[in-house]
């Protein structure tokens, strides 16, 4: 909802109860000791495109395959180093995760290539051990966001429309 085509009531509503999603989502992501700030990666998804809500199922989507690419990027540099050193291997995982990722926005749908960056860069900056339980752990926090962006958006919209 836009502001600038808000009333100040409705500013206000809106205002407070993404506060208030805000709050309960954070409190959410603490209760099952999850990264609060991942969490607000996932929001950020939510806002990236199309406020749907198959839009918000398809930017987590994109979020999980990114955190996914970014665990398997992960492992192929620490393989890779080995042999060619992390100078190399860095700048070569990179370029290939790059060119697929940036590739995935043809796809008729999961094509939020930001999506898929904002999981690869919470991936990284989680500084995890490569594996299936850091992936679901990053991505329960992740899950939170968009509902939460969800909430924030088409709650006051429900809101004013009865008031």
């Amino acid at each position: 909802m836009s502001h600038s085509q808000t009333s100040p009531r409705g500013y206000i509503t809106v205002t407070v109860i993404a506060a208030i999603t805000a709050s309960l989502a954070a409190a959410s992501a603490l209760a099952f000791s999850l990264p609060v700030w991942a969490m607000f990666v996932g929001w950020i998804a939510f806002f990236t495109r199309g406020l749907t809500t198959r839009s918000t199922i398809e930017n987590l989507g994109c979020v999980w395959l990114g955190l996914g690419v970014g665990a398997l990027a992960a492992l192929t540099i620490g393989a890779l180093e080995l042999v060619l050193g992390v100078s190399m291997a860095l700048p070569l995982v990179v370029f290939v995760v790059a060119l697929i990722v940036v590739g995935l926005r043809g796809l008729p749908v999961l094509n939020n290539f930001l999506g898929y960056f904002l999981g690869l860069v919470a991936w990284f900056a989680a500084h995890l051990e490569p594996s299936l339980e850091n992936v679901a752990h990053l991505a329960g926090a992740g899950t939170i966001g968009p509902v939460a962006g969800w909430i924030s958006h088409f709650i006051p919209r429900r809101v004013l429309k009865t008031a």
